[in-house]
C-alpha cells in the first residue's frame, strides 16, 4: 500500500520536471532555485552551463520566529551574497512548490533585495 505522502513527492518531482524543461541558468542570468521542506527552505543560485552553485543560503541558519519570517531572512541574505558575487539578474525555479506562502514571500523579499525576476 503506498502512502500518501510517496504520491505527494513524486506529484512534486513531476512539477519540478516540467518547470526545469523551461527554465535553466546561464552565465548572464543564473537560475534561483529552491526547496521547501516542513522545516526550512533553502535556495541555491545556480549556472547551469557550467554545473556550478555559485551563491546558497538555508533558512534554518537565519533569524525569525516563522518560517515565513527565516524565508523572507535568507532571501535578504543571498540578495547581499548574490550582489556581491555581481549577479542582479536571474530566473526563478519553484521546485514544483506553488508559489504561495512562504515560497512568495521568499520571492517577494529577494526581489527587495535586488534580484530581478
Amino acid at each position: 500500500m503506498k502512502s500518501t505522502t510517496d504520491q505527494k513527492v513524486k506529484n512534486r518531482v513531476r512539477r519540478h520536471a516540467r518547470v526545469r524543461a523551461r527554465v535553466a541558468g546561464t552565465e548572464a542570468r543564473p537560475r534561483l532555485s529552491i526547496y521547501k521542506s516542513n522545516k526550512r527552505l533553502t535556495a541555491q543560485i545556480i549556472n547551469d552551463d557550467k554545473g556550478l552553485t555559485i551563491v546558497s543560503v538555508d533558512a534554518a541558519k537565519e533569524k525569525g520566529k516563522t518560517p515565513r519570517e527565516r524565508a523572507e531572512a535568507a532571501a535578504a541574505t543571498l540578495g547581499k551574497l548574490a550582489k556581491a558575487k555581481d549577479i542582479s539578474k536571474v530566473v526563478f525555479d519553484r521546485g514544483g512548490f506553488q508559489y504561495i506562502g512562504t515560497v512568495k514571500a521568499f520571492a517577494d523579499a529577494a526581489r527587495a533585495a535586488g534580484l530581478e525576476f
